[in-house]
């Protein structure tokens, strides 16, 4: 970084600004007071290492600060990014330091997007971020009043929209993101900032995250700086300038040394900036200091010194000060507009009221409208409005906003601070706001909803329109129980009309929350009733498929998808794909892969049809590549995954978006890509904490106990299993616990307890159809969880293992996946090397080097030479498998066994990949270097490649680690220099 250099008074008693040239004192009060704005002076310059000084008139006390700042623009030139979190009280600098750093970064020919929250604007989605990036609000049709669940959640469209334009323009140039009093901000506001400030952290993006503190809690933002905090984001906290600093405020604000008296004066103010050179401003005009020789004292006593910024109200005519209420009440910002229609006067009326509050410097142009100079001024003027008079204020301008038409939410955000009980016309107001931002910010519209029902009296026939819009928000923000219980008092007061598709709504709640049993109750009261309208028979049919599904109730299930299916025209397609895949599920457990693979397809070909609910269709897809990759056809199943993902996302279904990812991460496990399925489960386990879906995370830490203990990280596998017991379990997470019992048994038997794993998977061993359905999903196979047992001295479980796996074999002649598995367990069940030898063709990595090592361990049993050659053989091809993947708990065990016969191998042999450097990269790693360096983003890597973006970003994250870099910049040299092949590919 450039060197700072210090800039004092020159020769002439002027001083020195951020471009060296003299500024009087005017110029310095316009650079302090306007705190987020800078002179024509300070524009004026071009040259950058002016901007790499630590302190000049109007920015005294911030060199620690200043330096991090200028030294992020610095590196964000040369391809690297960073997060800046911006904090502290208001007035201490916070918008002042982002007007400076936009300025700065321009003049160092960054790209600039600047943005700022507002209380009044807290309820439009983004609303930051577009305004930011020149986006117009992304347009999103109205939810009907009763959805059940067949509307879609877009906040992850929404999300996409917004973050597909921002990485086009970051590719083009290194970019400054400013956002300014992100204590407004709404909530996809915040969860946008979450998942773009990871994906994008590979582009020269500077992101300047500012807030105001003190002023209450703000607990998703404390989380979401936390967490920024936690993946490596610098945190700046603007405290109250120290004595020195304010010494030299002093000085430049008068032009002369201040002594002792006036610095006493300076401290009623406790170091804050804003109202330091406020107070100055003001004394000067009234004759409190007096000034000679370059020195500054007291020529007076100061008049009364509290309430600086209601004095300087106080100055104003009368019909200014209300000028000035009436737009405070329209927010910090407003449009000239809105204020003359509110107080019913021409827009060339209001101009000798605003010349005034500007030649005060209470308010200043903004863009295309007027806004309060500072929060503290602005909120001065509130200050000035009693309570009463504030809420009726807010009630006339939500009034005027509605009566305008248009989208009813910036009316919204007066109405929820004036609306009172009874008062119809607000009410519908809030109604229609809920109703617009349901599906783009479902906080949003559940704070709103819930207000609106806080206000409603028990008469009102609005009143179970709302309960029904707050029951769909909170479901979709996964509040549940509050849900739950809404939509059962819902219930009693519910038209007759809307009572059937409440409770089919409630049966779907219920599903969620992990409560099928009840879901079904609900479903079958519904499908008891003649008059239930054909639609919600079909949801109500699906819902209870669902629910039997998730109880393994195959046999009351199987009777009614077969009645379903065989009078298909009296039913809705919702309630054919139900059956379809009930019977799909119970011809998986009961061995019949064929017939389930044939339920799977007639299922699609219905969803194709777009009539069945939105979440059938990818919800069969995940169904359909989880069976292929039970058959071990792994490129079919990520194909089905893809598909899945893409109708996820299209659709909007939220409650999905994880899925993809964990699918994925299995997918990728078992074909022996140890990163890339630690860098799926990761993705899909944060895509969950976002959206609030947690249930899943206990899947994605599932999966990262299982590569964690391949990895031979046993403490690591430990933690992740405390860790999703921690968390309740999700019904939705298709077959996760079986996932969690196996990753909980394989730990025990790591630990040296057979007998304690055995315990954990005991339902399994003992019941003959969660024993099919655990060797067809899971890496639980036959041959482990025979050794298993056998390690255990319990030969019967063995045995159920054993008979279960020929069942499979002997029934699924097309699949021969299940003959190989069969062989391996025959193999160590009768210690019949033959057998095992059969079994060689595993087509997983993993199962072919344990095949080769249950192999080289029967072997050496033997005493014969020949035998003991075999045996080696036989491990050392464990070993080279195991190496092959990282499975380095497996390659640790082998070794024992090789030096145990006599025989020791080089430390992890050569196929283990270092740590660091280019040769630390995966396959997956450098196939994203070689379209690094083509210019693709990640949107376009992750679409080239059948990953999430998500993923792409994980991947880059591990790379930067693994190379010590932070740029795509840096990756690009490093590839010319090693490994120049693929710039000629590309």
């Amino acid at each position: 970084m450039t060197a700072c250099r210090q800039r004092g008074c020159h020769e002439d008693g002027g001083v020195a600004g951020p471009s060296g040239l003299a500024l009087d004192t005017t110029d310095i009060w316009v650079i302090y007071g306007f705190m987020g704005h800078l002179t024509d002076a300070d524009r004026g310059t071009d040259d950058w290492s002016d901007f790499c000084r630590s302190s000049w008139p109007g920015w005294r006390g911030r060199a620690r600060e200043w330096t991090i700042v200028a030294g992020v623009l610095q590196e964000a030139r040369v391809g690297r990014g960073a997060v800046l979190l911006v904090e502290g009280r208001s007035g201490v600098g916070k918008s002042r330091m982002l007007g400076i750093t936009t300025t700065a970064a321009a003049r160092a020919e960054l790209g600039v997007a600047q943005g700022a929250a507002d209380e009044l604007t807290q309820l439009i989605p983004l609303a930051p971020l577009t305004s930011a990036l020149g986006e117009s609000s992304y347009a999103l049709p109205v939810a009907a009043q009763m959805s059940v669940y067949s509307h879609a959640d877009q906040r992850l469209l929404l999300v996409e929209h917004l973050q597909g334009q921002l990485e086009r323009r970051v590719a083009r140039e290194p970019m400054l993101l400013a956002l300014d009093d992100l204590h407004w901000a709404d909530p996809i506001t915040l969860l946008a900032l979450r998942s773009m400030t990871r994906d994008l952290a590979s582009y020269p993006l500077v992101w300047m995250l500012a807030r105001t503190t003190g002023s209450g809690d703000c607990p998703r933002l404390n989380c979401l700086f936390d967490l920024l905090e936690r993946d490596g984001a610098t945190r700046i906290t603007l405290g109250a300038l120290d004595q020195a600093a304010v010494a030299d405020v002093v000085a430049d604000v008068l032009g002369a040394t201040p002594e002792p008296d006036v610095l006493a004066l300076a401290g009623i103010v406790d170091g804050n900036p804003f109202l330091l050179v406020d107070l100055l401003e003001k004394f000067t005009r009234e004759g409190v200091f007096q000034i000679a020789d370059g020195r500054a004292w007291m020529a007076a006593s100061p008049p009364r010194t509290q309430a600086i910024m209601q004095e300087r109200l106080e100055g104003l005519s009368a019909r200014t000060r209300y000028l000035l209420q009436c737009a405070a009440i329209l927010g910090r910002s407003f449009s000239v507009k809105d204020l003359a229609e509110m107080l019913g006067e021409s827009t060339s009326a209001l101009l000798p009221m605003l010349e005034e509050a500007m030649s005060a410097g209470i308010v200043e142009p903004a863009g295309g409208e007027l806004s309060f100079r500072h929060d503290l001024l602005w909120q001065a003027v509130i200050g000035t409005i009693p309570d009463s008079v504030r809420r009726a204020m807010h009630h006339d301008a939500g009034t005027m906003l509605l009566k305008r038409g248009g989208s009813a939410v910036p009316a919204a955000a007066h109405l929820i601070h004036s609306a009172g009980r009874g008062d119809t016309p607000a009410l519908l107001g809030l109604d229609r706001a809920a109703r617009e931002v349901l599906r783009s910010s479902p906080q949003t519209a559940a704070d709103l909803a819930l207000r609106a029902l806080e206000l409603s009296d028990s008469a009102d026939p609005d009143w179970f329109g709302r309960a029904a819009t707050a029951v769909d928000a909170l479901t979709v923000i996964g509040r549940l129980a509050e849900a739950a219980d809404l939509a059962r008092s819902a219930l009693g007061r519910a038209p007759p009309r809307h009572a059937a598709r409440l409770r089919c709504a409630l049966a779907h709640i219920l599903l969620l929350n992990g409560r099928p049993a009840d879901a079904i109750s609900e479903t079958e009261n519904l499908l008891a009733r003649e008059d239930l309208p054909e639609d919600l028979r079909g949801i109500a049919e699906w819902t209870m498929f669902w629910g039997l599904t998730c109880l393994n109730d195959f046999r009351k299930g199987r009777r009614q998808a077969e009645a379903v299916l065989a009078d298909r025209e009296r039913h809705a397609d919702a309630a054919v794909v139900g059956a379809l895949l009930l019977l799909a599920q119970f011809a998986m457990v009961d061995g019949r892969i064929a017939d389930s693979f044939t339920h799977l397809c007639e299922a699609l070909r219905v969803t194709d049809r777009g009539t069945a609910e939105a979440i059938q269709r990818p919800y069969t897809r995940l169904i359909l590549s989880l069976y292929y990759r039970a058959m071990r056809e792994f490129d079919a199943a990520d194909v089905a995954i893809q598909a899945a993902e893409e109708e996820i996302n299209d659709l909007g279904l939220t409650v999905l978006a994880a899925q993809p990812a964990l699918f994925r991460s299995v997918l990728h496990l078992g074909t022996g890509r140890l990163d890339d399925a630690a860098a799926e489960a990761q993705a899909g386990s944060m895509t969950a904490e976002e959206l609030g879906t947690h249930g899943f995370i206990r899947v994605g830490l599932s999966i990262l106990a299982v590569i964690a203990l391949r990895r031979g990280d046993i403490d690591a596998a430990v933690r992740h299993i405390e860790r999703f017991q921690s968390i309740q379990a999700a019904p939705e997470m298709l077959y996760g616990s079986v996932w969690e019992k196996w990753v909980m048994a394989a730990v025990a038997e790591a630990q040296g307890d057979p007998g304690r794993a055995v315990d954990i998977l005991d339902a399994i061993y003992t019941d003959e159809e969660k024993r099919r359905w655990a060797l067809l999903t899971t890496p639980l196979t036959a041959a482990w969880m025979t050794r298993l047992a056998l390690a255990a001295a319990n030969r019967p479980y063995a045995r159920a293992i054993l008979d279960t796996a020929e069942y499979l074999a002997r029934n699924n002649p097309d699949f021969p996946v299940f003959a190989v598995t069969f062989a391996h367990a025959r193999g160590l069940f009768h210690q019949d090397a033959g057998a095992l030898a059969a079994a060689a063709d595993q087509p997983e990595p993993w199962a072919r080097a344990l095949v080769a090592e249950d192999l080289g361990v029967l072997l050496a049993t033997a005493s014969d030479p020949d035998s003991i050659a075999k045996a080696v053989d036989s491990l050392d091809e464990a070993l080279d498998g195991y190496g092959r993947i990282g499975a380095l708990w497996d390659v640790a065990r082998v070794r024992a066994r090789l030096r145990a016969l006599g025989v020791r191998r080089r430390h992890w042999g050569q196929s283990q990949r270092p740590a660091f450097g280019w040769d630390s990269l995966t396959d997956t790693e450098r196939a994203v270097a070689s379209l690094i360096i083509r210019g693709m983003t990640n949107r376009q890597i992750a679409q080239r490649m059948f990953l999430s973006p998500h993923t792409v970003s994980t991947h880059l994250r591990r790379m930067f680690s693994k190379l010590n870099i932070a740029s795509r910049t840096e990756l690009a040299r490093i590839v010319a220099e090693m490994c120049p092949e693929l710039i000629k590919d590309g």
